[in-house]
């Protein structure tokens, strides 16, 4: 898993407006926490977390923290895959769809025991991807591929053909980019540490935007 500490400034910040940088934070550290518990919960053998700054409370014990590298997106994900993985079959995905489950990691890690499949992608629906599986891991198989644009899912799957790997698909999923997308996770993940933190700052903006304070 890749992420950065959830310092107000730092992440999340197409969620401002209409959410402050403090409060952008508090959905970044619920959508950690919940993405590190499911990892915890899957049948995973090892949860690394190639994490850019310090580990914080939504830390939960048996995580393995590593560094994440230096340079472009596509080398910090590189490095991951080549310092952080070993060599047996492993899941990487990032820290915004918290509302992904143990079940659905589980899903995913097992499409990869299946010797007809090298490699799966789960496309996000703003045209990136939440997790790339590889059997053998190849850190080669994210170097160049742009990030952050509407092509990036579809970039990634032709990298992914290129090498020759065989590449299953996972079920989509959203991630949390803007105030939109953070009420429709926490909508389909009730339950979870973001969606309790998302109800609570809707709540709060209604209260703000009616002159109300708490």
């Amino acid at each position: 898993m890749l992420a950065k500490e959830p310092v107000p400034g730092r992440v999340k910040t197409r969620l401002c407006p209409p959410c402050s940088p403090a409060d952008a934070a508090r959905v970044a550290a619920a959508a950690l926490a919940d993405t590190l518990d499911a990892a915890l919960g899957s049948g995973a053998d090892r949860v690394v977390l190639a994490l850019d700054g310090r580990p914080g409370l939504w830390c939960p014990p048996g995580v393995v923290v590593v560094g994440q590298g230096h340079g472009a997106l596509d080398r910090r994900l590189a490095h991951v895959w080549s310092h952080g993985t070993g060599r047996g079959p492993a899941l990487q995905v990032g820290m915004d769809t918290p509302q992904v489950s143990a079940g659905d990691l589980d899903r995913a890690m097992a499409a990869l025991v299946d010797e007809r499949v090298d490699a799966v992608l789960g496309p996000a629906t703003d045209g990136g991807w939440w997790a790339l599986g590889m059997r053998h891991p190849r850190p080669e198989a994210v170097v160049g591929v742009p990030t952050g644009r509407p092509d990036t899912g579809a970039r990634q799957a032709s990298r992914l053909a290129e090498l020759g790997l065989r590449t299953g698909r996972l079920d989509p999923h959203t991630d949390i980019d803007t105030w939109p997308d953070a009420v429709a996770v926490a909508n389909r993940a009730p339950g979870t540490q973001v969606a309790a933190v998302v109800e609570s700052l809707a709540a709060e903006l209604i209260l703000a935007a009616s002159g109300t304070r708490l």
